[in-house]
């Protein structure tokens, strides 16, 4: 019994631990959270079945904190995402100009029209003004190893829906300015 509930255990683990390190958004990582405390209750049942107090009493103390990271992405962050939708739907019915989150810039895709030319990684913005000035994009690579970093300026580019948008073609994009990893340009 106690080893097909480690069994168990040690796939809910990984599959856990693979879905929290992509990163691929709040509700994802929240479900990672909850795979998580799944393989950890496992673990404590093994612990208690096999006589392991060592493995019971880590396993009790992850769970509490797989059950804040559920709490953290399923709950607390997932209602930040929905204020910022909400805002954004919002401004779409007033004058002025419509808004959208800000941590859009850090995970969405750019596309010119269909074409997917990298993803949003960060962005970078004046203290004082608040005024965007570039767009960090991430184009190839496989979970950011391999991947090159370009500088994308803010006045080439806009937001639509869920993705940023250009009118740069894939031969324009690849002469945009290549970031080094750890040295940004200041302007």
């Amino acid at each position: 019994m106690a080893e097909t509930i480690s069994w168990i255990a040690t796939i809910a683990t990984i599959v856990a631990a693979s879905i929290t390190a992509s990163n691929l958004g709040s509700r994802i990582t929240g479900y990672g959270f909850g795979i998580f405390t799944i393989g950890a209750l496992c673990w404590i049942a093994v612990g208690a079945l096999s006589h392991q107090p060592a493995l019971m009493w880590t396993n009790i103390v992850l769970t509490a904190l797989d059950l804040f990271g559920v709490w953290r992405w399923l709950g607390r962050q997932a209602q930040v995402e929905e204020g910022a939708r909400s805002a954004a739907e919002a401004s779409e019915r007033v004058p002025g100009e419509t808004l959208f989150p800000i941590s859009l810039l850090s995970r969405a895709t750019v596309l010119n029209g269909t074409t997917e030319l990298g993803r949003c990684v960060d962005a970078m913005a004046g203290c004082s003004s608040g005024r965007l000035d570039y767009v960090v994009v991430s184009h190839g690579g496989v979970a950011g190893v391999g991947e090159t970093l370009r500088r994308l300026p803010w006045n080439d580019a806009r937001v639509e829906g869920e993705a940023v948008a250009v009118a740069l073609g894939a031969g324009r994009f690849a002469k945009l300015q290549e970031l080094p990893r750890e040295e940004w340009p200041g302007h």
